[in-house]
């Protein structure tokens, strides 16, 4: 089975629909899949849940959906750095799952691990947990939180072989490989595709079983999402 395409574009055609979730890669602008989020803001699907740490920057990465207005819903634990995402929300015109960051890790691992829900201490007594079921365990009260899982993952790795597995550049790795088993279709983003029996097993971070479909971006602009220089 042949998993590579020629370009981001033809690499989610087919795939995205109006309507559906997704899971994006991704920890601010580290490790994102930068061309597969343009190619989906091309594609022009709209009414989308974004299921990501957070949502870009204005005009780079997710928040280059926003600006066209494709999302409907984010799913997220961060929501900073981006104006546009802040008008959206507070004009009441986005809407925001805000969910604490080690929960929504959880979440996206329980959903690829077909575990449906879980409970946690995390955000018990707090709006987090308002709606939610909790109970006690040993003394202690913890909130059931259901698992996360996308119709299509979207995810950056730095490099794969022609089957699909998968090795990701140290922090990049992030919330890279838990979208990937969470999304019912995986779509990745690798620098460099390397011939079956190149990588090392045991270096392997995320095997092919997982990969759908793979595209070359050898190039990626990989923008610093707050450059802090030291005053001379």
């Amino acid at each position: 089975m042949n998993k590579i395409y020629p370009n981001a574009h033809h690499a989610l055609e087919g795939l995205v629909e109006d309507g559906m979730t997704l899971a994006v890669g991704g920890f601010g602008l580290c490790g994102i899949p930068e061309a597969l989020i343009a190619a989906l803001r091309d594609s022009g699907k709209r009414e989308l849940t974004v299921i990501s740490n957070n949502a870009g920057v204005d005009g780079f990465g997710l928040g280059q959906l926003l600006e066209t207005r494709q999302i409907r819903k984010m799913i997220s634990s961060y929501v900073g750095e981006n104006k546009e995402f802040e008008r959206q929300y507070l004009a009441g015109e986005l809407e925001l799952e805000f969910t604490p960051q080690g929960t929504l890790a959880e979440k996206l691992r329980a959903g690829g691990a077909g575990i449906p829900a879980f409970f946690t201490k995390t955000g018990y007594g707090t709006l987090v947990a308002e709606g939610k079921e909790t109970r006690q365990f040993n003394g202690e009260w913890f909130v059931m939180e259901h698992a996360l899982t996308a119709d299509v993952a979207l995810v950056k790795a730095w490099k794969a072989d022609k089957s699909g597995n998968l090795v990701f550049n140290k922090t990049a790795r992030n919330f890279n490989p838990l979208a990937a088993t969470a999304g019912k279709i995986c779509v990745v983003e690798v620098e460099e595709i390397v011939e079956i029996g190149e990588l090392d097993a045991d270096q392997i971070h995320l095997p092919g079983v997982y990969v759908q479909r793979l595209v070359l971006n050898s190039s990626p602009e990989k923008r610093i999402e707050q450059r802090t220089l030291r005053s001379v």
